[in-house]
């Protein structure tokens, strides 16, 4: 139990008028956090302007067959960005299109898909939140687009390619490509056997290289 006030106040006064000092006890401080989160890696395209990344295509070799795709960075420069920095990294190599609706789209982009192991760095970059980039280009067959819940700014690296028009996600996800070559190729993959929207052999999508976009 503890002694009362009263008490207290006795031995304070007691020990006061006998001339005897005491040392305070120092107040313990809050330990400071020895490591801070780390900054991410600089990669590539950071801090590109829309100017610097005009006349960038993107070619996809597939097990299928090699897709091209221009990209559009003044209508969505933060996702065209993003999407040149998974390329010239090489974190799209050796990942699967691992979503596939019949006649109307196929997915690619999930880093988890990778062949070669997913450590700790690459797992924070694939799951880094995009701001939702919204804007006029309408969701037309070829175009290329991100996908992402319906949560806002929940875009990490996948992305999609329509096979046909779906003017319901206009204003809504962020298209920024299209396909220029190899429309049958995406068709090709989008044919495969699925279940449930899962295909039964994903495609894989061997490198994703960065190219000079050509007439």
């Amino acid at each position: 139990m503890y002694k009362s006030l009263g008490t207290i106040a006795f031995l304070f006064t007691s020990l006061a008028s006998l001339g005897v000092s005491q040392t305070a006890t120092p107040t313990p401080q809050p330990k400071v956090n020895a490591r801070p989160s780390p900054t991410p890696a600089a990669e590539p395209y950071d801090g590109k302007k829309a100017a610097d990344m005009i006349g960038k295509c993107v070619s996809l070799d597939t097990e299928s067959g090699v897709i091209d795709i221009e990209l559009f960075p003044e209508s969505a420069p933060e996702t065209v960005r993003n999407f040149l920095n998974l390329v010239a990294t090489g974190l799209y190599d050796t990942t699967t299109f691992s979503r596939v609706v019949p006649g109307f789209v196929i997915q690619g982009g999930n880093i988890w898909t990778r062949t070669t192991a997913v450590s700790k760095p690459i797992g924070s970059r694939a799951r880094r939140p995009l701001n939702d980039e919204p804007n006029p280009i309408r969701h037309e067959r070829g175009i290329l687009s991100m996908a992402k819940t319906d949560e806002p700014n929940s875009a990490t690296t996948d992305f999609f390619i329509l096979l046909e028009s779906a003017s319901y996600l206009d204003g809504k996800f962020a298209a920024f490509g299209r396909v220029t070559k190899g429309m049958d190729i995406v068709e090709a993959i989008n044919k495969m056997p699925v279940t449930e929207e899962k295909p039964e052999k994903p495609v894989r999508l061997n490198t994703a290289k960065i190219v000079a976009c050509t007439p």
